[in-house]
């Protein structure tokens, strides 16, 4: 490694779920992996996800602690280990290129070899779930050093698409553009109702949008966030703060669709109570696609609902390196078309860490930013 890189880098760390992120000094590695990298942060986003690790929602990692959290982040190259210096498409790559990259994926079992679904790996390697006293340590994303793994994809940066922004991609973004190439095509005579106005659900109106669905139809809240989806493109959004009640909106949008239901349904809030409501106002021989449902919670639900329909019903999860790309270019070709500057919200330092998950907690933000500042 060139001696300009530091024995440490400083990293928001969880030490206990439920209690506030500690800024720490996290061991960077002496000794970097064959195709492995050591990028220097220029940018980290938060996600929901970080902050149901943070508070213990998502499911115990007490034996993982302490933890650098997030998994949304682009870095500069600061060093290589030993193995061809390109991207996951060849793509040339320099000490100082920006890239995006993805979980470590094994690419030598039956779902990455046979079946072609690397989210699905059975060896998956997955940031913010091992130890920063673990080597390589650099495990998340909220560190002035990260690690990117030796079976991970990893992507350059368009030089035309912003740190923030490419950030945000490499999770929400690409998350939805795996979706939707499960889903199939749009027509333009489709009603597509996008549950949920986070970050994933935002961007998939943009993509709904983009793909020329006939009418998009927007449930979330709070009404900021709604003002994007309809910046972006939605035709109708719908307040969970005005209309209460899953039969209200469910009704609402068989009132938009003369009593049909919508053709398309895409599943991006997260809300357990999301799931019956989005197969209510779906129409027979309509698809249901499920991406935000990522909670240990049962629903109560008739499954000859979807005989009765015909309902298809189609999971996703997660991304490919492919999605990873396909991201970036629709951030690069639709920038004249969506403001994605108006889906991120607030920047922060590292040492303002807890500030934004608290703004994220509450709702206050869409998307903060961490950043880095290499001066």
């Amino acid at each position: 490694m060139t001696a300009k890189i530091p024995p440490t880098s400083r990293a928001a760390v969880l030490t206990a779920t439920g209690e506030p992120l500690r800024v720490l000094d996290v061991e960077i590695p002496a000794v970097i992996e064959r195709d492995a990298l050591l990028v220097r942060m220029t940018a980290a986003t938060l996600c929901g996800t970080d902050v149901h690790v943070a508070d213990g929602s998502a499911g115990d990692v007490g034996g993982a602690l302490p933890l650098i959290l997030g998994h949304e982040m682009v870095g500069r190259i600061a060093a290589f280990g030993d193995g061809p210096r390109t991207d996951s498409l060849g793509q040339p790559l320099a000490e100082g290129d920006r890239v995006v990259w993805t979980h470590g994926m094994c690419g030598r079992c039956r779902a990455c070899v046979i079946d072609g679904e690397p989210s699905l790996c059975e060896n998956r390697r997955r940031y913010m779930t091992e130890s920063a006293h673990t080597y390589p340590f650099l495990h998340g994303g909220f560190s002035e050093y990260g690690y990117v793994y030796p079976t991970a994809g990893r992507v350059r940066v368009p030089d035309d698409v912003p740190d923030a922004v490419a950030s945000a991609a490499a999770c929400s973004l690409r998350t939805v553009m795996h979706g939707f190439e499960r889903l199939g095509r749009i027509a333009a005579t489709d009603t597509v109702v996008v549950q949920g106005a986070g970050p994933v659900g935002l961007f998939a109106v943009a993509k709904a949008v983009a793909e020329g669905a006939g009418r998009v139809i927007v449930i979330g809240g709070p009404a900021e966030r709604l003002e994007v989806a309809a910046q972006w493109g939605a035709d109708v959004c719908i307040d969970v703060a005005e209309l209460t009640s899953g039969a209200e909106r469910a009704a609402t949008v068989k009132d938009l669709t003369d009593g049909r239901g919508a053709e398309v349904v895409l599943e991006m809030s997260g809300v357990p109570s999301a799931f019956s409501e989005g197969i209510d106002m779906l129409r027979p021989g309509g698809r249901y696609l499920i991406v935000g449902q990522a909670h240990q919670r049962d629903v109560p639900f008739n499954p000859s609902v979807i005989m009765h329909k015909q309902a298809r019903l189609i999971g996703s999860r997660s991304a490919g390196v492919d999605h990873y790309w396909k991201a970036l270019d629709f951030l690069r070709t639709h920038a004249d078309r969506f403001a994605w500057d108006a889906l991120l919200s607030n920047r922060y330092r590292l040492d303002e860490i807890n500030t934004a998950f608290e703004r994220m907690r509450t709702w206050s933000e869409i998307k903060p930013v961490i950043e880095f500042d290499w001066a």
